[in-house]
């Protein structure tokens, strides 16, 4: 019988996805699951995406361009004109989902054996895209005590040799919700102009920045044009994950000469998706200011609950919809697991991902995991009880 490759074989699962055979199982059993796993919000997809997909009228549904279709290109470099984003609509590649912005990014930028420095916890496909690429990750460490703040560039320095090619960071962040601040950033900026480094930044979460603090982008640091990378996704944006519509964005005309040959290998991205993304573009600011009010209720809400349970410390989030807890527990991927088989409380339960996943150090996260609070209030109110009272009879329990 032939053997699968060696890369085939290394791919990490999903730690989002991973349990879910035995979520399928409880919910066989009767059991209901509250899903905090995975960023899936349970806000409605704007109306104006959705009628302009309900309303499309063509004969054929023909490729677009590789690139994206320029009318949706066009329109997009206005919403990012009021984020200070100043980009022509050639500096931007559509790519099918987030997902393809940072493969193709990888793709364009590293040889095999080259090494990307990203802080760690990171959102956990990054290990998958990394390895379909043959890139190596060098992960510089966050911590939960000061909420996973960058980590100082001095340990940037430690991690870089003759094959480190650039640094990616994802800003606001999946899994710890951290939002960077300027001087942060700007201490990115100098240490890749001083070893002439590509900086990749998954910014999707932009929308939800909370209390007052500042959005920033890599595309505002000046002097660095050259090296910087902008990914992005329509799929939080507007609540539309299944699209598959991202973006990879630079004003490196090499760059995106070369992304854009990897765009022409898969043909194009979706049409629908780019037709209900431009029309999105539409949807009135009313929309984002419900969503935000509605993200900041819900973390408020989590941070609370999560820190007046004995033993659990969650440091609150400035961004995103996510946020990691550390827990009183011995193994967070038994905890997990642990959850859907064996536990219930009056026939109900919770989904998390455990945390290791989201490092790329073994050993690292052992006992915190993910939550992602895009349930609604009285949901979420039903999950804390579970896990209160899960964490009462969990036979692992440290304290």
């Amino acid at each position: 019988m032939p053997t699968i490759s060696k890369k085939a074989g290394e791919m990490p699962a999903s730690p989002i996805r991973k349990l879910v055979p035995f979520a399928e199982a409880a919910k066989k059993r009767g059991v209901k699951i509250y899903h905090l796993n995975i960023g899936q919000p349970d806000i409605e997809t704007p109306a104006t995406f959705l009628n302009a997909v309900k309303t499309a009228d063509f004969k054929v549904l023909e490729y677009s361009h590789s690139a994206g279709n320029e009318s949706y290109r066009k329109k997009l470099c206005k919403y990012y004109q009021s984020y200070n984003i100043n980009i022509d609509f050639t500096d931007v590649i559509i790519t099918c989902g987030g997902s393809e912005a940072i493969q193709i990014a990888m793709m364009t930028c590293f040889n095999p054996g080259d090494e990307i420095i990203i802080p760690e916890p990171f959102y956990a496909n990054y290990n998958g895209f990394s390895k379909s690429a043959d890139v190596i990750v060098k992960p510089v460490r966050s911590t939960i005590e000061n909420g996973f703040a960058l980590p100082p560039i001095s340990e940037f320095e430690k991690l870089i040799t003759p094959k480190t090619k650039g640094i990616m960071i994802c800003n606001p962040g999946n899994p710890t919700g951290y939002l960077y601040t300027k001087a942060e950033l700007e201490a990115l900026k100098e240490l890749v102009k001083k070893h002439d480094l590509f900086l990749l930044s998954d910014e999707v979460y932009r929308e939800f920045c909370y209390d007052g603090k500042e959005y920033v982008s890599v595309m505002h640091l000046s002097g660095v044009e050259n090296n910087v990378i902008l990914l992005d996704s329509i799929s939080k944006r507007y609540s539309a994950c299944g699209a598959r519509i991202g973006a990879i964005i630079s004003k490196n005309k090499e760059i995106m000469n070369a992304a854009l040959r990897f765009a022409q290998a898969r043909l194009s991205p979706p049409s629908y998706g780019q037709i209900g993304a431009e029309a999105a573009l539409d949807t009135p600011k009313e929309y984002f200011e419900g969503v935000k009010t509605e993200y900041i209720a819900r973390r408020d809400y989590v941070i609370e609950a999560l820190n007046k349970i004995p033993g659990v410390f969650c440091p609150k989030p400035s961004g995103a919809f996510y946020c990691i807890a550390r827990l009183p527990i011995d193994n967070a991927d038994k905890f997990c697991q642990w959850l859907l088989e064996e536990f219930n409380y009056n026939n109900k339960t919770i989904m998390l991902a455990p945390a290791t996943g989201f490092y790329s150090t073994p050993g690292a996260g052992i006992n915190e995991v993910r939550l992602a609070y895009v349930l609604n209030i009285e949901d979420l109110k039903n999950s804390m009880l579970c896990l209160q009272e899960a964490l009462k009879v969990y036979p692992g329990k440290t304290n």
